[in-house]
């Protein structure tokens, strides 16, 4: 992967926040739309949340499963959880680079977790906090498919100050350091307006995590 297109430079939105517009080519995110109908044959699923609620938001997780509010190693069906590509590693560590000027110290935990999230035409997310991994790298996020609004908040409170950003097709955003734990959400995508050329109905976005947590141990 490249630096941002054209020369776009970085957008710092808080401190340790930073959004590069258009960091991937109609080329590599047209790559990655293909990629993720492959992460996702096995489905979408759609969490119920503790209080109730059901997630708008269709989900698939690499590497490890995710579920309101733990991380673990199989399936709700018992069946082992996708692998974490390779490819989403590299690139996250080239995103973190680009963001920050310098790439993850050598001691860093490795990106191990991604999740897939879908949203059609009236799929939210509430304002939440990435905060079930042990490690505190940086979140590397990707959007694909139609432009969002994403709301990036502070670290203290769902409600304000926040700052509202949009958030395109091909556009990279980075949070850790004092903005690891901030309120983020997505309260609207806008609908129709993915480049044609991905063949994608909806907004597409791809999470990177670094969990912290220790491998699962090979089999006997």
């Amino acid at each position: 992967m490249n630096d941002a297109l054209f020369g776009t430079p970085p957008v710092e939105i808080a401190p340790g926040a930073v959004h590069l517009p258009g960091w991937l080519s109609e080329e590599q995110q047209i790559v990655l739309v293909e990629r993720c109908r492959e992460w996702a044959r096995g489905g979408m699923r759609h969490h119920t949340m503790p209080r109730g609620g059901r997630m708008s938001v269709g989900m698939t997780a690499l590497g490890l499963y995710w579920r309101p509010y733990a991380y673990e190693r199989v399936l709700p069906d018992g069946s082992p959880v996708p692998p974490f590509p390779e490819e989403l590693g590299d690139l996250a560590v080239r995103a973190v680079e680009v963001a920050y000027g310098a790439p993850p110290a050598p001691e860093a935990a490795p990106y191990d977790v991604a999740l897939i999230n879908f949203y059609d035409a009236g799929a939210h997310m509430g304002m939440h906090r990435d905060r079930d991994e042990v490690a505190r790298e940086p979140v590397v996020s990707l959007s694909l498919g139609d432009t969002c609004v994403f709301r990036f908040g502070n670290t203290e409170t769902r409600t304000r100050p926040h700052t509202d950003v949009e958030l395109r097709s091909g556009d990279l955003f980075v949070f850790g350091g004092p903005s690891r734990l901030a309120y983020h959400g997505v309260p609207r995508t806008r609908s129709g307006t993915a480049p044609p050329a991905l063949g994608l109905v909806g907004r597409l976005n791809i999470t990177l995590r670094a969990s912290g947590l220790p491998a699962a141990p090979s089999a006997p």
